[in-house]
């Protein structure tokens, strides 16, 4: 299987799992939103203890909270760790330069654990801490919204098609 059939085969399945979620639209996209932002915030390993207490607190959607922390992944961590730190480290007035960012940060990908993470010492973790927030703020609103009108529209198909099945 080529990657780009792969790609193309996850993308089917991150839609039907997003349109086919059950409560109301808003709901849906609410628990989307609050994985993505989550994913964004908390590191990777703790977002789960975080995204689904706060789903089930909001009557948002469980299964998008914790699909939506996937943003960070065993895959995606080596390059969003690293800008989000360099981009944290700018927001506080700090000069971590990105090769220093790349390797400390790689002793925390490889062993994940928490001595690794407060190895990293203060101004890396709030560096890590505000750049989460910055991407957290870049790209929840429009997970929320994007959710949203899938949603909205999915089920507007389904219903008209519903609909025409009935008069036939």
């Amino acid at each position: 299987m080529t990657f780009r059939r792969w790609l193309r085969k996850k993308r089917i399945w991150l839609y039907s799992r997003i349109v086919r979620d059950r409560g109301t639209p808003q709901s849906v996209a609410r628990g989307w939103a609050i994985g993505m932002a989550i994913g964004c915030i908390v590191p990777f390993g703790l977002q789960l203890i975080v995204s689904v207490p706060l789903a089930i607190a909001t009557k948002s959607s469980k299964v998008g909270s914790v699909v939506g922390t996937f943003v960070t992944n065993h895959f995606t961590i080596f390059l969003i760790y690293p800008v989000q730190v360099w981009a944290g480290s700018r927001i506080l007035g700090g000069r971590l330069g990105y090769a220093q960012i790349k390797e400390s940060m790689q002793a925390v990908i490889e062993n994940q654990t928490f001595d690794s993470l407060f190895a990293l010492g203060g101004e890396m973790a709030a560096a890590f801490f505000a750049g989460g927030f910055l991407l957290a703020l870049a790209l929840t609103p429009p997970t929320y919204f994007l959710v949203l009108r899938s949603v909205v529209r999915f089920r507007a198909k389904r219903a008209e098609k519903r609909a025409r099945r009935l008069k036939a």
